[in-house]
């Protein structure tokens, strides 16, 4: 019984694509943050808001760096 081959749940024709959207919603998410920390008095602010704007960021960011590195050849 011959394995099969490990292939993706992506195309490979949608990495470039999925790269610039994850990385654009990443920085216009960081872009946000970091409005809001100077635009907001320490009375005002969030710590959930802060967090959960943080957290989906850093998601978008890092998923959007793993598919510039798979656009660019570099499989990891």
């Amino acid at each position: 019984m011959a394995a099969k081959a490990i292939s993706s749940p992506v195309p490979v024709e949608w990495y470039p694509t999925l790269a610039i959207v994850m990385v654009s919603i990443g920085l216009m998410l960081t872009a946000s943050f970091f409005i809001y920390e100077a635009t907001s008095s320490r009375r005002s602010r969030s710590l959930a808001k802060e967090i959960a704007t943080a957290a989906v960021a850093s998601v978008f960011l890092g998923f959007g760096s793993l598919f510039v590195l798979l656009a660019s050849g570099v499989y990891v």
